[in-house]
This record gives structure tokens, C-alpha cells and sequence, in this order.
């Protein structure tokens, strides 16, 4: 079931941003008088065909549904009426065949943009406070003059809102040069400077692979303890399923008093695949139930989920930003381009060695993510589509030859030298390019499969 799950929704994710990255290819085409032949919705045999326009294109939804294209008349690919040769992609200024390969990753990105402002504008901002809570002795944190009840401002001098942002600042800083300086606010008020520093490079890749920084720093995200009351039960998960619902409290599991959430979420984790007993109340009145635990994978590690979430954490911890339509669709577009931006720093320092290549994901960790995102709700799944709008848009921009981003350098060499490079040289350049492609997808892969083995 978990299978069929992941598969939907990976499916779903992929034949959206895909039909988005075409159509950005397909609109700008038709505006600058290129022909365009087919608009195909994935690859292989047509389910569904339909011809249309004063230029008859066909438009295609196939049985594949991980890709798409858009055919242009093409000199290269047979021959073309006289009276369409000035519409041929070949025969169109540079400059044009340019704006027509950047408009999929720029449609791509522009989704993203559109995504975010509409969370923005509707729901505002939820951030959490980044105040930090344990520091481990003789850690990189505590060396650096981290202690427990900081509240961290800046990192590198830029200001920080939310945990989510110390995350990225980390781990840019980490994976540069290994030096991050922060500002923080001590219990007593007192702001100060906390100096992480990691000197040794292989120390700083490894702590970039998934879920390795905080704990490799040697601290954690302080959270207040919260009571063992359910919060949001998702529907369909073993929880909903045994008849759990949102504001129930767990006094028990397998005869074991549980006193908070982190007990319910330790001893469930620890029994992956299992059936647990579960005393509860609801209204004043005590309840046993026995739930099959859910086995999922995280960090590699296979645990036990209930798919339960924790109550509402206190209002302290909390910082809810409401947002005017203009201002959340700045907010939109500034999010955008830094997720962008560090998105293409990180890739480059992979290729430098500076980043763990552990990060690239393959399609049966972003199926898992895109299942789990749409299984925790709609918001969730939207800003997993924008993370993956936005890799697909910066992944297409690599000057790789079989991707926009080489075509794209293909035409500006033309430009430049006023003619064409032989059919040779590209020849060469999209054999380098599949080269490269299947290299990243091995190493995407071989991820996927350690995750699961592990």
C-alpha cells in the first residue's frame, strides 16, 4: 500500500512540474514564431492525442508519466517546407533559441514564486524560534562558546528568523570554509559572539550528510516539554485507523506510563512493524487500543511511526508573521532565489568535494517524500513541489549539453563565432552530457538503495 502511495504521488509531483517546465518552452516558442510540432505530457504511446492551432501542433498525453517535450521544427531532424524554413528552430536568432530554452527552468522557478506567495499571503509565516537547548560536552558548540538558552541572531552577520534558516546558514558556512560566527542573546539578555569552528575538511563533509549537523556541532533545538496529548492524527495512518483522534492523552503504551510526547515518539519508534497497546483518555473517560506501528525509513534507519503529531508547542516558541499580498509575494520571490542560490553553491562545492554527494536523492527517496508530504497534508505537499520546482529549474540550467543549460551554451557559442559548431562537437557534447547524467543518477541511486538497506 505504502508502495502505491509513494508511486501516486511521486507521479503526481513529476507530471506537474514537468507539464509547468514544457509549457514555459511551448509559450515562449509560439510567441517568438517558432513551429511547433508536439506538446507531449510524458513518453512513449499516446493515451490521448489531440491536433489543434493554425500550425495543427499535437498535443500528447502519453503512457510514461516521468517526462515530457516539445517538438519544434527542426532542419536537423528532416526535411522542411520552403515557405516554413524561417520558422525552423535552426533558422531563428540566437538570442530567441536562448529565451525558448531558458523559459523551462524559468517557468519552473516562476511556479515555485507563485506556490510560496499564495502559502504566504493565506497562512502567513510559522517560525520557530532558534533557541538552542542541549549542548553536548567537549563539542564543537561548547568549544565555541554555544550554551544552552541562546537564542542565535546571526550567523556570518546575517540575520536569522527561524530554525530553518540556522539550518541553511550552517550549512552553508560548514560546507565553506568550516567557520560559522554567531551572534547570540544568553538567558540573561546579554548578546554575545559563539565561534563554531571545523577545521578539518573530511570532518566538515561529514557533516553534511543528512541529518548529520546539529549532532555532529553537539547541540540541539530546545523544546519545552509537551504534554503525551495527540495534535493533528493523519488521516488514513495507524493512529486514525484504531480510532485515535487529535486532543487524546496517551497515559500508557504496553502497561508503560508515558508522561510527555518524547515518550510516545521513543517508544513507538523503537518498535517499528509492531502491534503496541495504547491506554488513552478522552473526556474523562479511559480507553485500550491495540495499534499496528507503521515502519518508515528516516536517515536510513527504519522506525516506527503511529502518524500522530505533537500538540501545539507554546506560544514563546513560536513567531507566526502575517503578510500583506505585496509584501508575501516579495517574501516569495526573495525565498526563491536564495534556495536557488544555495542550491547551486552546495552543487558546485559537491563537485569540489566540500559537500557530501550523500545529499543526492534519487527517484525512490523523492517518491517517499512526495508520499509522506501529501500523506502530512496540503501545505506540506506544496512546499515539496517547491523544492522540487526549484531543483528541476536549477538542474536544467547546468551546462550539461543534453540539458537546457548546454543547449543554452551551444547557441551562445554560435552567436559569438557567427555560425554553428559542427554537427561533430555537438555530437561529442551530448555523448559528455548522457555521460554525466547517468553518473549523477548512479550516485542518486546508489543513495536511494543504501537508505533503504541500512
Amino acid at each position: 500500500m505504502n508502495l502505491a502511495w509513494y508511486a501516486l504521488w511521486f507521479i503526481v509531483a513529476v507530471s506537474l512540474l514537468v507539464t509547468v517546465h514544457e509549457f514555459g518552452h511551448y509559450w515562449v516558442a509560439r510567441r517568438l514564431g517558432f513551429k511547433v510540432l508536439r506538446f507531449s505530457v510524458g513518453f512513449g504511446r499516446p493515451l490521448f492525442s489531440r491536433t489543434a492551432g493554425p500550425d495543427q501542433t499535437e498535443y500528447v498525453v502519453a503512457a510514461i508519466p516521468l517526462g515530457g517535450y516539445v517538438k519544434m521544427l527542426d532542419e536537423r531532424e528532416g526535411p522542411v517546407a520552403r515557405e516554413d524554413l524561417a520558422r525552423s528552430f535552426t533558422r531563428r536568432p540566437p538570442w530567441q533559441r536562448i529565451a525558448v530554452l531558458l523559459a523551462g527552468p524559468a517557468f519552473n522557478i516562476a511556479f515555485a514564486i507563485l506556490v510560496l506567495w499564495g502559502m504566504f499571503w493565506v497562512s502567513g509565516i510559522t517560525e520557530f524560534k532558534p533557541v538552542v537547548g542541549d549542548v553536548l560536552k567537549d563539542s564543537i558548540a561548547a568549544h565555541g562558546g554555544l550554551r544552552s538558552g541562546d537564542e542565535i541572531l546571526t550567523i556570518n552577520g546575517a540575520a536569522v528568523v527561524g530554525q530553518r534558516d540556522v539550518m541553511f546558514d550552517l550549512l552553508d558556512a560548514v560546507s565553506s570554509r568550516g567557520i560559522a560566527n554567531l551572534t547570540v542573546r544568553g538567558k540573561d539578555g546579554v548578546t554575545r559572539a559563539a565561534n563554531l569552528n571545523v577545521p578539518d575538511r573530511a570532518e566538515r563533509v561529514r557533516l553534511t550528510e543528512p541529518a548529520a549537523l546539529l549532532q555532529g556541532l553537539g547541540f540541539e533545538f530546545w523544546l519545552p516539554p509537551l504534554p503525551a496529548v495527540l495534535g493533528k492524527v493523519l488521516a488514513g495512518g495507524p493512529a486514525e485507523k484504531a480510532g485515535l483522534q487529535s486532543g487524546d492523552r496517551i497515559t500508557a503504551i504496553n502497561g508503560e506510563s508515558v508522561a510527555q510526547f518524547r515518550d510516545i515518539v521513543s517508544r513507538v519508534s523503537a518498535h517499528p512493524g509492531e502491534t503496541l497497546t495504547f491506554d488513552y483518555e478522552r473526556g474523562g473517560t479511559s480507553h485500550t487500543v491495540k495499534i499496528p506501528v507503521a515502519s518508515e525509513r528516516d536517515g536510513g534507519k527504519l522506525i516506527g511511526r503511529i502518524q500522530a503529531g505533537p500538540p501545539k508547542p507554546p506560544d514563546e516558541l513560536v513567531m507566526q508573521i502575517e503578510l500583506s499580498p505585496g509584501a508575501a509575494l516579495g517574501r516569495a520571490a526573495e525565498e526563491a532565489w536564495n534556495m536557488t542560490a544555495l542550491q547551486g553553491r552546495l552543487f558546485w562545492r559537491m563537485v569540489l568535494g566540500q559537500f557530501s554527494m550523500k545529499n543526492l536523492n534519487g527517484p525512490l527517496s523523492i517518491a517517499e517524500y512526495a508520499g509522506d508530504s501529501a500523506e502530512a497534508g496540503v501545505a506540506s505537499f506544496m512546499s515539496f513541489l517547491v523544492l522540487i520546482s526549484l531543483s528541476l529549474g536549477f538542474l536544467n540550467l547546468l551546462p550539461i549539453p543534453i540539458l537546457d543549460g548546454g543547449q543554452i551554451v551551444f547557441q551562445l557559442v554560435e552567436w559569438l563565432k557567427g555560425s554553428p559548431l559542427s554537427e561533430r562537437a555537438q555530437a561529442f557534447g551530448q555523448q559528455v552530457g548522457i555521460a554525466l547524467l547517468i553518473l549523477l543518477m548512479g550516485v542518486a541511486l546508489f543513495n536511494d538503495i543504501a537508505r533503504q538497506l541500512s
